[in-house]
């Protein structure tokens, strides 16, 4: 039911002269006042154009409602278009970045300013649908005179904000407007509605993009080995942790560091979307281990160079694959196979712990540190299906000299692994990262015929075709 026009101009009236209203509503009396306060001029006010074309077109394709524009035309733009009304969408700011509907009353609408680029906040022309939208945080429907500048008493408007899924902020109104005339009974409810089917069509985005951020990252929460984590998107929402349960609300990603409900201390690192939120160990900072063995093997403990025979690698590569500690008796199987002495192995380990220190626990063997493979690096890449970034860190073969059974598999499975994913993405960078170190013909032949011939690496992918063909 639409409020009576006389007690409604009489309200208006009356507030315009600093009295008390009678007959209105007073989420309208509210507007009035803000407005009035923000010197909007009931008699002679404009809304200002603030985006030029370019502008406006930029900012549609930045904005996030842009993703939900199809269901919005969908739901509204049929019944806008008969009821002779426009469709209006703006953002955070009350700045219009889409207008549509039948161009008869897109001329009206234009003639008033209700076009892209103008702005309808509150405070920059006075009680509208879409401003006190914003301003309140609700649906709102703005009828004849119940708009303050008098200009627009000949038009009603219903609008409702729609909110980021994500961080629950107003990112803008969906709006429908037209002259009094043509009013339309169900357009608050249909407005409202459509709001909703936007916020849920953004809700499907992000649930897909969060799958997708996980599926990049998870190799930095699985690099903790074990060290407690999270992974954050980047407005700060766990999207995963560990152990599960660690977080249970947003965290604020504006510091470098997160006090945590219990009181502990964690490390916010940015990554290239989100961020990984550590939780170091109570006590001593743990020492880093750092072990390159894809190729002639070298290591390091804190920055420290670390000479490494063989045998030292085979062990260190056996225990990072096995974090929670391997018997002396199951070390010898790894290393040696069924003719493997454990009181061997000891003696290696006794050696290997010389140089280790206490970064080498025993009952099980286990290394107490942060290990950082270039091995473990391309595993764990593998495993969270980014091929990009294992065939990037892929710098050739595992320990290529050893022949101890869990090198030797672990060497087998990561050039497998290595192999099926570069050709299954058939990604040019990939290929070539991987091909670079492994004269694999299939993987050259693939190079060769998609690389283009102004590309130099193209030759270079033939010249070892034809030497692996040789």
């Amino acid at each position: 039911m639409q409020p009576d026009p006389r007690r409604l101009a009489h309200a208006r009236e009356a507030v315009l002269g600093g009295g008390r209203a009678h007959g209105a509503r007073e989420l309208i009396v509210a507007s009035w006042r803000r407005s009035l306060a923000a010197r909007v001029d009931p008699d002679r006010h404009e809304p200002p154009v603030v985006l030029d074309p370019a502008e406006v077109v930029d900012r549609r394709g930045a904005h996030p409602i842009a993703a939900a524009l199809a269901v919005l035309r969908e739901t509204l733009l049929g019944i806008a278009d008969e009821a002779q009304h426009v469709m209006i969408i703006t953002d955070a700011d009350g700045n219009i970045l889409w207008c549509e509907g039948a161009n008869s009353v897109r001329g009206l609408a234009e003639r008033v300013r209700l076009t892209e680029g103008a702005c309808w906040a509150e405070d920059a022309i006075g009680t509208n649908a879409m401003g006190t939208a914003l301003a309140v945080g609700k649906p709102v429907t703005v009828h004849s005179a119940e708009h303050l500048v008098r200009t627009y008493h000949g038009w009603t408007c219903a609008a409702s904000p729609v909110r980021d899924p994500d961080t629950g902020r107003t990112i803008g109104v969906v709006d429908v407007s037209g002259p009094l005339s043509s009013t339309h009974p169900a357009m608050v409810a249909l407005v409202s509605a459509a709001a909703r089917l936007a916020e849920s069509q953004l809700q499907v985005r992000r649930a897909t993009r969060d799958e997708r951020l996980r599926s990049v990252n998870m190799r930095h929460l699985i690099g903790l080995r074990g060290e407690p984590g999270a992974l954050l998107s980047p407005s700060g929402r766990v999207l995963a942790a560990e152990p599960h349960g660690l977080l249970t609300s947003r965290v604020d990603v504006t510091g470098e560091t997160v006090r945590l409900a219990d009181g502990r201390e964690a490390l916010l690192e940015p990554l290239d979307e989100g961020y990984l939120l550590r939780v170091p160990r109570q006590g001593t900072r743990r020492p880093v281990l750092s072990l390159r063995f894809l190729g002639d093997p070298t290591g390091s403990l804190d920055g420290r160079a670390l000479p490494l025979s063989l045998r030292h690698a085979e062990l260190l590569t056996a225990l990072a694959l096995h974090p929670r500690g391997l018997t002396a008796e199951r070390l010898a199987l790894h290393l040696y196979g069924e003719r493997g002495n454990p009181t061997t192995v000891r003696a290696e380990l006794h050696r290997l712990r010389a140089q280790l220190g206490g970064v080498l626990l025993t009952r099980p063997y286990r290394l107490s540190a942060d290990v950082r493979g270039d091995f473990l690096a391309v595993r764990d890449a593998l495993r969270a299906g980014d091929v990009g970034t294992a065939a990037a860190a892929y710098r050739g073969e595992l320990l290529p000299r050893s022949e101890a059974p869990v090198v030797r598999e672990e060497r087998e499975d990561l050039a497998a692994g290595l192999r099926r994913g570069v050709l299954e993405r058939g990604d040019v960078e990939s290929l070539w990262a991987f091909g670079l170190v492994a004269e694999d013909v299939t993987v050259l032949e693939r190079l060769v015929r998609l690389l283009p011939r102004t590309d130099p690496r193209r030759e270079v992918a033939a010249t070892r075709l034809r030497r692996a063909l040789a």
